[in-house]
C-alpha cells in the first residue's frame, strides 16, 4: 500500500525521473510557458515554487542550491536576475497550470505550465459565447449575387 507517500513516480527510475523534471524545470524557465502532460506539470509545479522562492532569496548559497536543479547557466542567471524579482512581493503560486485538450496518439491529457504573471488575475471573459447552430446554414437566406465583377472583366485575346 502506497498510503502517504508523496509525489508521483511517472513510470520512471528516480534517476530518469529527477532528470526529467529538471529538463522540465530548465524550459520552464527559458520559454516562460510548456506544454506537457497533466501529472508532469503537476510535479513541476512544486518543484518550480521551490526554485523561484530560492531566486527570491537572492543570495551565493540559493544560486548553488538552484543551479543543482536548473540545467543552464543562462536560464540560472535569468532566474536570480528577472524572474526572482518579478516575484518579490508574492508569496507563492509563481505558475499556472491549465489543462488542454488530449493528445492525439495516447489520449494522455495535456496542460500548459507558465509562469504567472504579477498583477494579473485570470478573469472570465465578458463577452457572451456564439453559439452555433448543429444544423447548418439551413435558416439562412443565401446572398444576392452582384453581376459587375462578369462584366468588368477585361476580356482577353
Amino acid at each position: 500500500m502506497r498510503h502517504r507517500k508523496a509525489g508521483r513516480k511517472l513510470g520512471r527510475t528516480t534517476a530518469h525521473r529527477e532528470m526529467l523534471l529538471r529538463n522540465l524545470l530548465t524550459s520552464l524557465f527559458h520559454y516562460e510557458k510548456i506544454v506537457t502532460t497533466e501529472a508532469k506539470a503537476k510535479e513541476l509545479r512544486k518543484l518550480a515554487d521551490k526554485v523561484v522562492t530560492l531566486a527570491k532569496r537572492g543570495d551565493l548559497h540559493a544560486r548553488r542550491q538552484a543551479a543543482e536543479v536548473v540545467q543552464d547557466e543562462d536560464v540560472l542567471k535569468k532566474l536570480f536576475d528577472s524572474i526572482g524579482s518579478r516575484y518579490k512581493d508574492r508569496n507563492g503560486g509563481y505558475t499556472r497550470l491549465t489543462k488542454l485538450e488530449y493528445r492525439m496518439g495516447d489520449g494522455a491529457p495535456l496542460a500548459a505550465i507558465e509562469l504567472a504573471e504579477v498583477g494579473t488575475a485570470v478573469e472570465p471573459s465578458a463577452k457572451p459565447v456564439k453559439r452555433r447552430s448543429r444544423r447548418g446554414d439551413k435558416g439562412k437566406a443565401p446572398k444576392p449575387r452582384s453581376a459587375e465583377p462578369l462584366a468588368a472583366q477585361p476580356s482577353g485575346a
